[in-house]
């Protein structure tokens, strides 16, 4: 009984600090989720009124051919903008660029004397959640040039799983006009005890971010800690689970030195996955992958080795490793076709200085791989340390003729920041929107929305984890014409991938070949039909 009583004892104060611990670090989620949805709106407010001031400054103030003109190249610039156009005294549309029916339909409140320059209003159009901002900017002239901005600027889910599956979140404007909102969750009948409420106010404009969330929905991220605690109150189960910790989990110094004998013994070597031309059925290039290959012969897949590599700053050396024997593996395959891509992976460590732009030149400026066929690949999931900082590091490898993609798009910190202030070439697809793009129209409707960025910024888009022919025909209808997945190959080591370089190229030759001889006899035929027509 004694036992009993010191060993259950500490629990219930256990578990009254870890969910003490848990709401507290809910809610921090909580307002930076509010955080999140209030700056996104705020930079979505400010371009806009910033673009609709210059208009007038520079007395685009008509629905003449020529301002439709101007407002036309202002919405293909500006990616988070849809239409642009005219409204008069009373909110009725005068014209709308792209061409929409005007219907007399009033889109903003009547104009008043004493009204402020700027105003905000909510159209029904709707996505994710989102409503289209319509903004308006008085031209003191019984006119308003106005801008409609695009749904998807606003539409995003922040926050960490355990809460998102249970919070509600809406973005408010002025007096309870809804912009915003994501999450089922319903406060009304709970125990106010038992909720958790954050609301962020912008200090720009009049926008309040609302999250509430059941406080047990927060406790559910200490559950695990919680049945520790209670197996802890056992002896036995402590004696198993120090002995799984300590063969499972080695000491730090065992591992590290285990890791470093790896690399100096090139057992990390690149994979090669080819990245293809879905509409021409050629090879494009490949994204160069890490694996380790143990001595043994075991291939260790990087999810089980790369979070440690990259922690404890072995990655440095292992991406020089990868790039350098990449040159040695496919760099006459590479010389001989131009036209190829090599996409090498970097993650965020890489853009705290310069050495990764010095790696590059000492690696590829005497291979038989050029500066123009190199992709860098930049993932959104691992945020960026100094955002400025990796902006001029992405401008020195541009300025080699480095090409940059954005990976894993629409997964992590990034969104539409990394987009307009990294200045990147390439988005590329992640795989959880592309398998269920035949399927859920929310990730159909997603990539639209990425095909339409990718066109309006200049870039290139490829997509990520192709492994049905329906999904390259839905990629198809929407204009995307490169992929990579398992449809066409796996990743492979460079033996294999020069084989299939080779044997895809020749492939694509004898199609080109029986095309044109089925073209040449056509023509004959149609010729020697028009010649007997004319005897």
């Amino acid at each position: 009984m004694v036992a009993l009583v010191l060993a259950t004892t500490p629990l219930f104060a256990i578990n009254i600090i870890l969910n003490q611990y848990a709401e507290r670090r809910a809610v921090t989620e909580m307002k930076a989720m509010g955080n999140v949805s209030i700056h996104r709106a705020e930079e979505a407010i400010s371009t806009t009124v910033s673009l609709l001031q210059r208009l007038d400054r520079d007395n685009v103030q008509t629905c003449s051919a020529e301002d439709r003109v101007i407002f036309e190249k202002q919405i293909v610039e500006h990616g988070m903008i849809d239409a642009i156009g005219l409204a008069d005294a009373s909110g009725q549309r005068m014209c709308i660029i792209p061409d929409r029916e005007l219907a007399g339909q009033v889109i903003l409140p009547p104009l008043r004397v004493d009204g402020p320059l700027v105003g905000i209003g909510m159209l029904e159009r709707s996505f994710l959640g989102a409503h289209a901002a319509v903004i308006s900017w008085d031209l003191k002239n019984q006119s308003r040039l106005f801008a409609e901005v695009t749904p998807a600027v606003i539409a995003m889910d922040p926050g960490p799983e355990y809460l998102r599956s249970y919070r509600r979140t809406e973005l408010r404007l002025g007096d309870n006009l809804l912009w915003y909102n994501v999450g089922g969750y319903n406060s009304i009948g709970s125990d106010p005890g038992e909720m958790l409420n954050v609301e962020v106010t912008s200090e720009l404009y009049p926008l309040v971010a609302t999250i509430t969330a059941p406080a047990s929905s927060a406790r559910q991220a200490v559950q695990d800690l919680k049945v520790l605690a209670a197996a802890a109150c056992v002896g036995i189960a402590i004696l198993f689970v120090a002995i799984g910790v300590w063969f499972s989990w080695r000491p730090e110094s065992e591992a590290n030195d285990e890791f470093i004998a790896a690399i100096r013994n090139g057992e990390f070597v690149p994979y090669y996955q080819p990245v293809m031309d879905i509409e021409s059925h050629r090879m494009r290039g490949c994204e160069v992958l890490m694996r380790w290959k143990r001595p043994n012969g075991t291939i260790v897949s990087p999810g089980q080795f790369m979070a440690y590599a990259e922690n404890n700053g072995h990655i440095f050396d292992m991406t020089r490793h990868i790039m350098r024997v990449a040159t040695e593996e496919v760099g006459t395959l590479y010389g001989d076709n131009p036209d190829l891509k090599l996409s090498i992976n970097l993650f965020a460590g890489h853009f705290l200085d310069r050495q990764i732009v010095t790696d590059i030149k000492t690696i590829f400026e005497k291979s038989d791989i050029s500066f123009q066929q190199i992709v860098v690949e930049v993932t959104e999931r691992h945020p960026l340390e100094d955002m400025e900082f990796a902006r001029k590091i992405i401008a020195e490898l541009q300025a080699l003729g480095v090409r940059v993609a954005l990976d894993d798009v629409g997964t992590g910190h990034g969104g539409m920041a990394y987009l307009q202030k990294l200045g990147v070439d390439i988005i590329k697809i992640d795989k959880m929107f592309i398998d269920t793009i035949s399927s859920d129209d929310n990730s159909t409707t997603i990539v639209d929305s990425m095909v339409e960025l990718a066109d309006n910024l200049g870039m290139g888009i490829i997509a990520e984890g192709v492994e049905m022919e329906e999904q390259i025909e839905r990629l198809l209808e929407l204009g995307v014409t490169a992929a990579q997945g398992y449809f066409f190959a796996v990743p492979m080591p460079a033996g294999e991938f020069i084989e299939f370089a080779q044997r895809t190229e020749s492939e694509a030759l004898e199609r080109e070949r029986k095309a044109a001889e089925a073209a040449a006899a056509a023509k004959a035929a149609s010729e020697s039909a028009m010649k007997g027509a004319a005897a």
